[in-house]
């Protein structure tokens, strides 16, 4: 807590420059606290950007309702955190210690603001996302999980929280925290729970609640029309988001589970140009949410399209697996593709439960000291591995070829081979999972001498072939034999992201032809909106 408070103390004494706040007096108004007052109650939407020009402010904890940490803000601080950007609620509140006189900026004016004064956009923003940071890696947080390490269903909420960079901190049921905040909370014995604050439970908890209770799932005006809709938030719809947002266009992006698709779940890119000691997937998407906020594109998480329609005007209308709708005037598909599920009778059951497709810290929590499987031959499947054999006892990697040549970086494969906790098994594969509520153990054929044997296990990590996420397209554009979109030349276009639909365009792992890999992804969603631009241009 003091290492936070300190770390807190020298991010906010960076200040903004007079001329900034002179901007914001001409479009902000003043607003005055009296000692005890709440500038921000925990949960509220950060509606407004509040500059601090007299007095003192404190960080509220949600759980305690008592000063966070031994920090307050004085004189040119001003409060929030990074979900201001997306206009999210606030995990903590902010009360007046003494009288206070505060300039207010409401958010949409204020994000104008900062995208006409880049020097006061980087100041804020750095310092923004230094408090997420912060509060990250604190381990302290308004939001509680209890149970993870028994219940499938707490593990997936954490699992999504981590991979969207939302603080929370995780109790077993054993701890006698657990038992006392339970009994606060009056549910009784230490059960797996979300909760919120000193006593909120959030019931049913599912990720899309989680969303909707700090502000993440944004609602839709029915009625508004987007310039571009980008589905999917992995490498390429993200930086389409930045491209989009930079050039003024009223961008909405929807992802269905965390910000960095795929990618995200990449322990460590280490090819990627600008990084030489590598950087993980959801780090470098994270950064692109940021910056894309910070340009006005807004982000929806968690939503699934299910269907796609268009009207007799022309606009895109994306259907969503919650029965909302939202339209847009061009329409980019950044779907990316999933990892198939093996043919394995019973398999569905222990997913979250044994049976994963990424490998990030909350996963790698529950496989400390124990034996792990990592089925597939491609770089995810190679960073995987070397992640989890940090913690687990061995790594057993599943390979149906004879070779990883072919599939995988040279400097990865050399560092699987010279790592002693990794196994690779060539000419394998994962015939049956054995257990009751969780995984216990799996079935190995070894093809090449033709036996079964087992391996005790309560983590199998999946990452064989490549389903593109296209059913939702409803039959608007033109799919080749494997379900991935066409594009260009294949389909008579001039530009490499067209598809055969006019205003519908297709970037990264999902378009038919692509490079696998980050940077072309990257590089895809960048150029798209050129092509974006051109066609919102003809169309009026």
């Amino acid at each position: 807590m003091e290492s936070l408070a300190a770390d807190l103390r020298t991010m906010v004494r960076t200040p903004l420059h007079e001329d900034h706040v002179r901007a914001m007096r001409r479009v902000g108004t003043d607003r005055v606290l009296k000692t005890g007052d709440y500038l921000f109650r925990p949960g509220d939407v950060l509606e407004t950007f509040c500059y601090l020009l007299e007095g003192e402010l404190e960080a509220v904890d949600a759980r305690t309702g008592e000063r966070y940490g031994t920090s307050t803000l004085g004189p040119t601080q001003f409060f929030g955190d990074i979900a201001f950007l997306s206009g999210g609620k606030t995990m903590m509140g902010s009360r007046a210690v003494q009288d206070c006189r505060v300039l207010c900026v409401e958010r949409e004016v204020m994000l104008d603001l900062m995208a006409r004064i880049p020097e006061m956009s980087d100041i804020i923003i750095t310092v923004l996302a230094a408090r997420r940071r912060a509060l990250l890696e604190s381990g302290q947080a308004s939001l509680t999980l209890i149970g993870a390490e028994a219940d499938r269903n707490i593990r997936q909420i954490a699992s999504f929280a981590g991979r969207n960079r939302i603080p929370v901190r995780s109790l077993t049921l054993d701890e006698h925290e657990a038992e006392a905040l339970a009994h606060q909370c009056a549910i009784g014995k230490a059960q797996p729970a979300v909760i919120f604050g000193k006593s909120e439970v959030l019931e049913n908890p599912t990720p899309a609640r989680l969303a909707r209770r700090i502000g993440l799932d944004l609602s839709f005006d029915p009625d508004e029309v987007h310039d571009v809709l980008i589905v999917g938030g992995g490498p390429a719809g993200v930086a389409a988001a930045v491209y989009a947002g930079s050039e003024g266009m009223n961008a909405l992006v929807l992802e269905d589970m965390a910000i960095g698709g795929q990618a995200g779940t990449s322990s460590r890119i280490e090819n990627y140009m600008g990084f030489p000691t590598g950087i993980s997937g959801a780090d470098l998407c994270w950064r692109g949410e940021v910056q894309a906020m910070k340009f006005g594109t807004r982000f929806a998480v968690p939503r699934r399209a299910a269907g796609l329609s268009v009207r007799s005007d022309g606009a895109f209308c994306v259907a969503l697996e919650d029965g909302s709708e939202t339209c847009a005037r061009a329409l980019v598909v950044a779907t990316g593709v999933q990892y198939r599920r093996l043919p394995i009778d019973g398999l569905e059951r222990f997913e979250n439960g044994g049976i994963y497709y990424a490998a990030t810290d909350v996963e790698a929590r529950y496989c400390r000291d124990t034996e792990v499987v990592v089925i597939g031959g491609g770089n995810s499947a190679g960073q995987a591995a070397m992640f989890l054999s940090r913690t687990a006892r061995h790594v057993h990697v599943l390979v149906r070829g004879p070779s990883l040549a072919a599939s995988m970086s040279d400097y990865l494969l050399s560092r699987l081979e010279a790592d002693p906790a990794i196994t690779i098994h060539y000419r394998t594969e994962m015939t049956a999972c054995h257990g009751e509520e969780e995984l216990e153990a799996v079935t190995i054929r070894d093809k090449s001498e033709g036996r079964d044997w087992q391996i005790n296990t309560r983590a199998v990590f999946i990452m064989v072939g490549a389903a593109p996420n296209t059913a939702w397209l409803s039959g608007h554009v033109d799919l080749d034999e494997k379900g991935f979109v066409k594009t260009g030349a294949a389909v008579g276009a001039a530009s490499a992201y067209t598809t055969s639909h006019p205003g519908i365009f297709a970037v990264g792992d999902v378009r038919a032809g692509s490079v696998k890999r980050v940077a072309s992804a990257v590089g895809e969603g960048s150029v798209v909106i050129s092509r974006v631009w051109d066609h919102l241009s003809e169309n009026g």
